[in-house]
């Protein structure tokens, strides 16, 4: 078993190896998820919403979290998907933020919906 990550509202799933981050899941998924900086956090658009999981994920640094304070609509279950590894296998959902989804479709504005 490896970890399962479900990303919502896209519905779509992926296996992905332990220590990938949500990021790179996404990415393995096709999902719609914002990632302006290529990973490195220096920014906020890959902000995600863990609902299913969020406690065998890599802890939040505080590099991660200076990013999170520039964030719109930081709750308890945010993280930035470039920096949140799974660390188990396990079930995990992630909700794509609105700002995320923005960002995805400002980086691929072909893919906009009309």
């Amino acid at each position: 078993m490896s970890p399962r990550v479900r990303f919502v509202p896209d519905g779509i799933e992926a296996d992905v190896p332990v220590g990938t981050t949500i990021r790179d899941a996404a990415e393995k998924a096709g999902a719609q998820f914002g990632s302006a900086c290529g990973g490195v956090c220096a920014c906020s658009t890959c902000h995600v919403y863990i609902k299913e999981g969020l406690e065998d994920v890599s802890p939040l640094e505080d590099k991660e979290e200076d990013k999170l304070d520039g964030a719109f609509d930081v709750r308890p279950d945010s993280r930035l998907g470039c920096q949140s590894q799974l660390l188990k296998d396990r079930r995990y959902v992630v909700e794509i933020t609105r700002e995320s989804r923005d960002a995805y479709f400002d980086e691929h504005p072909d893919e906009r919906p009309k």
